[in-house]
């Protein structure tokens, strides 16, 4: 089996995980709650008068409207149930993600595949020269 090949097996592999599953369920609930599409489409629109006026310059008391309104909308999308469900399963599948690309990394780098372990965030010594990468 060519490494493309054993790439698309992990592929199925991530599609299969817990976590991944999780975070397809959630983006789903995501994308038919109403009030939150609403919420996110009002942050578009904040988005687009804050960088129109940027672009025509930049009446300084709009620009910090815009973004106290973009602040205030943006904290009520995060209070959102399925947005909460949706960010905590995105972190779970990125966690997933880092520790696959660790791993990696160090057997690019000569580390024995069956053995390798990336060292965890509280083990960092500040020093990439020394380390897999960071989760």
């Amino acid at each position: 089996m060519t490494v493309i090949e054993l790439t698309r097996e992990l592929g199925k592999a991530i599609q299969s995980d817990e976590r991944y599953i999780k975070l397809a369920e959630a983006k789903k609930l995501n994308d038919g709650d109403s009030e939150l599409n609403a919420l996110i489409g009002k942050l578009n629109l904040i988005q687009m008068s804050y960088r129109h006026e940027a672009e025509n310059g930049g009446d300084k008391n709009k620009m910090d409207e815009y973004d106290k309104q973009f602040q205030e909308v943006y904290g009520e999308v995060m209070l959102n149930e399925n947005m909460k469900n949706y960010e905590n399963a995105r972190q779970d599948v990125d966690d997933m993600m880092n520790y696959i690309m660790q791993i990696l990394s160090l057997c690019v780098n000569g580390e024995d595949p069956e053995t390798c372990e990336p060292k965890s965030q509280e083990e960092c010594t500040g020093s990439c020269s020394t380390c897999g990468g960071c989760g």
